[in-house]
């Protein structure tokens, strides 16, 4: 896989809706980790692992992207945080070493999804806990009549639930939409009791939630409670567009004309003011 920069990959120089999606969910890890060794896999530019660094006893951050690794050392340089160059079906840990894998958007990448949830099962301790996200393919994807050309295999719902039932006692289900911010609601008869409203200065309305992506707890254990939640991200989008306003400002011949016009009495009052 190659480090040049696709657009797939999340990296902090990017602020989108997919930026607010990847931040929740390592906020609600954070319910998971504290004081527990993590392996985060498929960690790619090294922020989620960095952030949960803060708070977990040590984490591991697994990519199959050796370039990546070496630029994730050199940025997130903690004590407590290691990155390791290895794959979804070969990752570089003992057997029972770590209490919490979390696995974001990273099953879609590819077609051995057997084998990835064996290695996860080798290397989590019996009463370790998996956090994994998934793009639901009926709403991400046939729904909108998109194909992500970055993704090999996509999982319906069922799909999914079938996947990690087989390898897990215990799972619960959660639906992720982005809202500019990001929900993320228990898939029970809950959520429903939870209204979506969507409309404009023409009409407002009640409607459905097309959840483009699945989050899933599981365990063998008893699983840990995480409520629903919003993630807010607007002050994240604002920062930008303004940021990306001044740029254009800068950039902009009349402002340009304006500095050169100027430039000269700005060095005289500089001058008058020795």
């Amino acid at each position: 896989m190659s480090s040049k920069f696709t657009g797939e990959r999340l990296e902090t120089s990017i602020c989108n809706g997919n930026t607010i999606n990847h931040l929740h969910r390592y906020a609600i890890s954070m319910a998971l980790i504290k004081e527990k060794t993590v392996l985060d896999i498929a960690s790619g530019e090294g922020y989620g692992s960095h952030l949960m660094s803060l708070d977990a006893s040590f984490v591991y951050g697994v990519d199959i992207d050796a370039e990546t690794i070496e630029r994730a050392k050199i940025k997130y340089n903690r004590g407590n945080l290691k990155f390791l160059h290895g794959s979804t079906s070969k990752i570089p840990l003992e057997n029972n070493s770590v209490d919490v894998v979390i696995s974001f958007e990273t099953i879609e990448h590819h077609n051995e999804h057997e084998e990835m949830l064996t290695e996860i099962k080798r290397v989590l301790r019996p009463e370790g806990t998996l956090l994994i996200s998934s793009p639901d393919k009926h709403f991400y994807s046939d729904l909108r009549k998109y194909t992500n050309p970055f993704h090999i295999k996509e999982l319906y719902k069922d799909e999914f639930i079938d996947l990690l039932s087989i390898r897990f006692k215990n799972h619960k289900l959660f639906s992720q939409s982005y809202i500019n911010g990001s929900s993320l609601i228990l898939e029970d008869r809950k959520r429903y009791e939870f209204e979506f409203f969507t409309g404009d200065y023409s009409k407002v309305k009640n409607t459905l939630s097309n959840a483009n992506f699945l989050i899933a707890l599981c365990s063998d254990s008893d699983l840990v409670n995480i409520n629903n939640s919003i993630f807010e991200g607007g002050y994240m989008l604002e920062e930008q567009v303004l940021e990306k306003k001044l740029k254009n400002v800068y950039s902009s011949n009349s402002y340009k004309l304006g500095s050169f016009i100027l430039t000269p009495f700005r060095i005289m009052k500089r001058y008058l003011k020795r």
